[in-house]
């Protein structure tokens, strides 16, 4: 028996992005079951799978229950240890917990204003005073780590720390947010990452798009590298 995951959207479901990204990122196989946002078959789905209302929710191998994305991550960087989902160094270690817990609990103005949408860019978003506030703290979290660890990821190699803020990179791609050269050039990389990519592609495949989130802005490209 292996782990089964349930997400929904993947085009917009940035919690089922954070859920998934711990398995596909760190090689751990995973069966994967995927809903659709806004249809009467998802609270039939999610309540199927687990005594939930959201996703993503994992089942594990032995029958527990994760249900939140936070949780998924520690369960698998405890059970995996060999798999480097978290860095071995302790001072980067730490700085990866506080990551994820920063990323999980935070942010709520530019995750309210901008939802995770990867089938489109919009042009001539205008962020409010705290969405601007919000990016700043990212600026500021992403260059102090990058200073101390020396990328390209946050805490050197790819950790849960990025796996968390991939979903934050794509909406500031989507909304083209203004954030410095140095944060950008992040945004980039997770743009580029196989899994990522990976990810979008299937997104696709999960039905058409979803008009709750369209925006009155006119559409562009969604901004891929390459």
């Amino acid at each position: 028996m292996t782990y089964e995951l349930l997400i929904a959207d993947r085009s917009y479901s940035s919690w089922s992005l954070r859920g998934w990204l711990p398995f596909a990122a760190f090689d751990i196989p995973v069966e994967v079951s995927v809903t659709r946002l806004y249809d009467d078959r998802f609270a039939r789905d999610v309540s199927a799978f687990a005594p939930g209302r959201t996703v993503p929710v994992v089942r594990t191998p032995e029958g527990g229950l994760l249900t939140e994305s936070i949780a998924i991550a520690w369960h698998l960087a405890e059970a995996f240890p060999d798999r480097g989902l978290l860095p071995t160094d302790p001072v980067a270690r730490a700085r990866a917990l506080s990551l994820v817990s920063e990323m999980h609990a935070g942010f709520a103005a530019l995750r309210g204003a901008c939802p995770m949408n990867l089938r489109t860019g919009w042009v001539g978003f205008q962020p409010s005073d705290e969405v601007r506030a919000d990016l700043a703290r990212l600026d500021l979290i992403w260059g102090d780590a990058f200073e101390a660890h020396g990328g390209p990821w946050l805490c050197g190699a790819y950790s849960l720390a990025d796996a968390f803020f991939a979903p934050v990179a794509t909406r500031i791609a989507t909304y083209d947010l203004p954030v410095s050269e140095r944060a950008q050039a992040y945004v980039t990389a997770h743009l580029s990452h196989p899994k990522f990519r990976e990810w979008r592609e299937a997104g696709f495949t999960d039905g058409p798009e979803q008009p709750i989130y369209d925006m009155d802005l006119e559409r562009r490209a969604f901004p891929m590298p390459g």
